[in-house]
């Protein structure tokens, strides 16, 4: 059996939790594969919000196991705190929830190591989340890290001492006075450790080999989004891992022949959270008014969500790398109420007119081309079927699909999973 893949197609933050939760029912298998407690996927229904930020997104339906792939990285003290905020929820998490051996392990200096490099570069900060997630995949690329299986072994603490005076030495080099207490920050960590030996751990590239072979149903889980990828994405305001199709088959031991439907999350509008280059980034009422409705704040920060239009260039370039098959365009009703919407079709870059993604899209090379659609009124939270969309919905549908070659098989009009309309 083949393996189906969810990725987000702009800088993040596309909805791509809610769709997971949507899809579950239809898998056997729910599999995060890279990223760490950066990510922030959202979940709400039953009038209940949830935010996972390890944890994949199908933890909340019966008869599915979750995994935690080798690709990503874990904070201890973090996913503690997901696990107990489940309790109320009966979840049967030794059960149902298996973690890579291979996954490696943010240490509380990995976080105090990304506030001094982060704190070192003052205005030119790359706008990290501080979760330690890009010093601790410095680690794993430098072959120093710590993994999972690594919590068997007998020699652990020294391996982790060794490490830690490793970290301690790199933050004296950046120079810059950031205040902690590292005992105490250890013995959280610790206390975590503790209870992360009493999970399931497993060897997650044989686990997969023979789900296949049993023809099980798998669903990769991507985090952050494509436009934020370490390779492809706007470098270097990106994040450490490969967010792309690639970043699946090497986050969970899968050969790329393996992967069959690769579905594209992305919103009806963009969305960037933190520092880096955005074309269609609005910087007035409008802008605003989509961040007020849509309710644009970070999950994992709380930071202000910066807002401008669908930007088409950008999306085709997401949707190329990964061989987008199918695509699910979140937020449809935050547009509601605007006569006139813009698209953005193409640049004027150095002079001329371009239809793909440049080397730099910063505002001094890249200026925005819009084709302009009617916008609609109508109220869409309550809307059930396709049919009930508003005809200036529709074709907003059709001018992406023409333009990105890509059906639109379906459209969120709201945060609730049963607000979730198939195309």
């Amino acid at each position: 059996m083949s393996v189906d893949l969810l990725l987000g197609l702009q800088w993040g933050d596309e909805g791509k939790g809610k769709i997971v939760d949507v899809l579950t029912p239809n898998y056997d298998i729910i599999a995060r594969f890279q990223g760490g407690p950066n990510a922030g996927h959202t979940l709400e229904f039953e009038g209940v919000k949830h935010v996972l930020h390890t944890i994949p997104s199908g933890i909340f339906r019966s008869n599915v196991i979750n995994v935690i792939g080798n690709g990503v990285v874990i904070d201890p003290i973090i996913l503690k705190k997901e696990i107990d905020a489940l309790a109320p929820y009966q979840i049967n998490i030794k059960e149902k929830l298996l973690i890579s051996r291979k996954a490696h392990i943010i240490l509380p200096t990995h976080r105090l190591l990304d506030l001094a490099s982060e704190t070192s570069k003052g205005k030119a900060k790359i706008g990290s989340t501080l979760k330690g997630i890009g010093p601790c995949y410095m680690d794993k690329t430098g072959r120093n890290g710590l993994r999972i299986g690594d919590l068997e072994k007998d020699n652990f603490l020294e391996e982790y001492r060794s490490l830690v005076e490793k970290h301690l030495s790199l933050i004296n080099y950046y120079g810059v006075e950031i205040e902690f207490d590292l005992p105490s920050l250890e013995k959280e960590f610790f206390s975590a450790i503790d209870y992360l030996k009493t999970l399931s751990f497993i060897d997650s590239e044989d686990f997969f080999y023979h789900l296949q072979k049993q023809g099980k149903k798998i669903l990769a889980e991507g985090a952050q989004g494509s436009m934020l990828d370490i390779d492809f994405g706007t470098y270097p305001f990106v994040t450490s891992s490969n967010t792309t199709a690639s970043g699946a088959c090497t986050g969970l031991g899968i050969a790329p022949n393996q992967i069959k439907n690769v579905m594209g999350v992305f919103k009806a509008y963009t969305t960037r959270v933190g520092s880096g280059a955005f074309p269609t980034e609005l910087f007035d009422e409008i802008g605003e008014k989509i961040g007020q409705i849509g309710r644009e704040v970070g999950a994992t920060t709380g930071r202000k969500r910066r807002c401008g239009w669908l930007d088409l260039v950008a999306l085709k370039y997401a949707i190329h790398l990964s061989g987008v098959t199918q695509l699910m365009m979140m937020k449809a009703d935050v547009l509601s109420g605007f006569e006139t919407l813009k698209i953005c079709t193409g640049y004027r870059y150095k002079g001329e007119v371009i239809k793909h993604l440049p080397y730099s899209i910063d505002p001094e090379y890249v200026t925005p081309i819009y084709t302009e659609l009617k916008g609609w009124n109508e109220d869409l939270s309550k809307v059930q079927k396709a049919k009930e969309l508003p005809v200036e919905l529709i074709e907003y549908i059709k001018f992406i699909e023409k333009e990105t070659e890509v059906p639109i098989t379906l459209v969120s009009v709201g945060a609730d999973r049963t607000q979730t309309i198939q195309i």
